[in-house]
Parts: structure tokens; C-alpha cells; sequence
């Protein structure tokens, strides 16, 4: 059975199928380390239609949709110059988010949603790629330190009312 897979930019027309996607995949990924509460208040502030017409409407930041057979198993956002959310300069890409529903992982769908980020970087004429990633995402951080990135910093990063650090890693491109 062939698998079809496909990559496609999410436009203001997709921001019900962002919103849907987005909640599914951070709630199945942080859900089992959080509380409900601060779960709630997180999914209801950064996921509303609002927010990611927002997003989406901002030319610094781009949203694309990883398909499996017709059906949307995870997205990919990135931003540039002040889209970024720390000041990284007019050289870094940001990853800001990189998610792969729970039913589609371990099938290499990070890698292709990865490798589409390091391809509008390289199309960009960027130097870097950077992200924040939870300390505690140990699934997270093996798998971009095997893409290349280094830790070099970090920053706080809320969950509702609890403060949790996330580590700032870069990845040098050529």
C-alpha cells in the first residue's frame, strides 16, 4: 500500500483546520505533563481562530499542512525578522512550531516538516535555524540534536500561571 504525502501552504481559509490540528497536537503531546487547568487556559489563549487569523495574516510567518493520504497529520509554522519570538536578527529562521499528530508518529513526518523549514531558510538566504523546545520534550531534543542544532540558551516559556523553561537550540546552515 503506497502512502501519499504531500506538504502545502495553509492560507486565512485553513484557520478552522489550523485551529483544529494545533489544539490536537499540543494538547496529545503536553497533555499527560500539565495540569488540566493550565492546559485549558494555554489552548484557549494561543488556539483561537482569532489569534491564528492573526498569525496567519503576518508575512513574516508561514503555516504549512503535512498530509497522509489526503488527511492532515501535522503542521509546521515558521517566522522571520520580527515574527521571531525572541530577537535572533534578520539571519535566523525560527521554527516555532513543528507537530506531528500521535496516530502519524514514528513514520519520519518530523524529518519532511523539518526538511521544508531548512528549504524556505535556504530559499531565504538565512544563515540559522532556531527553536524553543521544552527541557522536559527529551523525544524533541534528541531528534533536532541528530538534525544538527546545539543548545545555546534558554527561555521561559508559560503554561498558564507555571513558568517552564524551554532551551533555545541553533542550527548553522551552509
Amino acid at each position: 500500500m503506497s502512502v501519499m504525502m504531500d506538504i502545502k501552504k495553509c492560507t486565512l481559509e485553513d484557520v478552522n483546520h489550523l485551529q483544529n490540528i494545533s489544539y490536537k497536537t499540543f494538547n496529545e503531546t503536553f497533555k499527560d505533563q500539565n495540569s488540566p487547568e493550565n492546559m485549558k487556559a494555554y489552548l484557549e489563549k494561543a488556539f483561537t481562530v482569532e489569534q491564528l487569523e492573526k498569525e496567519l495574516s503576518n508575512t513574516s510567518s508561514q503555516f504549512f499542512f503535512m498530509y497522509v493520504n489526503h488527511e492532515i497529520a501535522g503542521y509546521l509554522k515558521v517566522n522571520t525578522d520580527d515574527a521571531q519570538s525572541e530577537e535572533m536578527g534578520e539571519e535566523a529562521l525560527e521554527i516555532e512550531r513543528i507537530y506531528i499528530g500521535n496516530s502519524f508518529q514514528k513514520r519520519g513526518l518530523g524529518k519532511h516538516l523539518f526538511n521544508k523549514a531548512v528549504e524556505i531558510a535556504t530559499t531565504l538566504n538565512k544563515k540559522k535555524i532556531w527553536l524553543g523546545v521544552w527541557g522536559k520534550n527529551k523525544n524533541a531534543i534528541a531528534f533536532y540534536k541528530k538534525q544538527g542544532f546545539v543548545q545555546t540558551g534558554s527561555h521561559s516559556f508559560y503554561m498558564g500561571d507555571e513558568e517552564q523553561i524551554d532551551f533555545i537550540m541553533v542550527k548553522t546552515l551552509l
